[in-house]
């Protein structure tokens, strides 16, 4: 390369230019550098601050020429060229140079993004939470084909050989707390996505979901069987039990298949319906099915055995159901759990 630059430099000045450049980067990517280091390398080549920005990764990286993250507000690009990977855009290159652009940007910007990418594929993005939402439906969606739900996975910095869970979450706490708090130890990535927070990890720790949050845990291996679950998990959740795993389900998940026509017109369902009008009853009902007798419901409820006692006699009568024998309790549990999926 050296003695092609030589030969070429007594006839085309910009040759011997753009040869050094490409030498320069493909030292770089033989030495595998990571994209800040890229950034730093090409701001320093460049004499101006170099910049870039993979979607969905947070922040961009902006280097000045000193080597330095750029303090200064981005100022307008002089030239910008996109990183792709797989004919698919997955993020932006740019330079801020005061003036008009240098001859050679061009090629150095050209160089920057093809190791931009290959760096994206060969470590993943950086080790940020919050991903965009545009990648994560791709990798959850059920109608995304193999192909393209492998390149997102890779683009969110899963490697194609592990089993990623998912999790869908309703809370008022930002997803990236959420995140970072039930993975801690694992890569995860979280977006909002129709008005439910998808959490994707490798593994997925039920009990440090914080209080307050809603959440329901898919357990297949596939990104969108898992999501599909988790969305059946999500609707089983209450608060007394705010986080549900799909797998902890099991017989009770085929509830959620029940056309909600069918839920609607059960007499047992319609009984459960008529005791929520009444908040005081709805929560003895819910202690008693929870803990299956009388004198642990007392408990949860801080109120003596008896009263609760006089309480489900007359929950009794509503429902037209025995609740203390096991046939009568088991249908009342059935129908409570159909009835909150229809409040859903």
């Amino acid at each position: 390369m050296e003695a092609l630059a030589v030969r070429l430099s007594g006839l085309d000045p910009y040759a011997e230019g753009a040869i050094r450049v490409i030498a320069f980067y493909d030292t770089l990517m033989r030495r595998r550098v990571d994209l800040p280091a890229l950034a730093r390398a090409s701001a320093g080549l460049a004499e101006c601050v170099a910049g870039i920005r993979l979607h969905g990764t947070g922040r961009p990286v902006r280097v000045s020429p000193d080597g330095r993250e750029a303090s200064a507000p981005p100022a307008p690009a002089s030239t910008t060229v996109p990183v792709t990977l797989d004919e698919e855009e997955i993020g932006t290159v740019w330079l801020e140079r005061p003036g008009p652009p240098h001859p050679l940007d061009e090629v150095l910007l050209e160089r920057l993004a093809l190791a931009a990418a290959a760096v994206v594929e060969r470590y993943g993005p950086a080790r940020t939470t919050m991903a965009d939402p545009a990648l994560v439906e791709l990798v959850i969606s059920s109608d995304s084909d193999e192909a393209a739900r492998a390149r997102a996975l890779r683009l969110l910095g899963f490697a194609v050989d592990l089993p990623v869970r998912v999790a869908a979450v309703r809370s008022g706490l930002p997803l990236d707390r959420i995140g970072g708090l039930v993975c801690p130890a694992g890569h995860v990535k979280a977006a909002p996505l129709a008005g439910v927070g998808v959490i994707l990890s490798t593994v997925i720790d039920p009990a440090r979901f914080p209080a307050g949050v809603r959440a329901g845990i898919g357990a297949a291996r596939s990104p969108d069987r898992s999501w599909r679950q988790a969305r059946t998990a999500l609707r089983f959740t209450g608060p007394r039990e705010p986080v549900v795993d799909y797998a902890d389900l099991g017989a009770l998940a085929l509830l959620a298949e029940v056309p909600r026509a069918t839920s609607r017109d059960n007499a047992d369902v319609a009984a459960v319906a008529r005791v929520a009008g009444n908040p005081e009853d709805m929560e003895t009902l819910d202690a008693y099915c929870a803990t299956g007798s009388l004198r642990r419901a007392a408990d949860l409820l801080h109120l003596h055995h008896s009263s609760v006692a006089r309480r489900l006699e007359q929950i009794a009568k509503t429902l037209d159901v025995e609740l203390t024998e096991p046939t009568g309790l088991t249908r009342v549990r059935l129908a409570l759990t159909a009835w909150r999926l229809l409040e859903d």
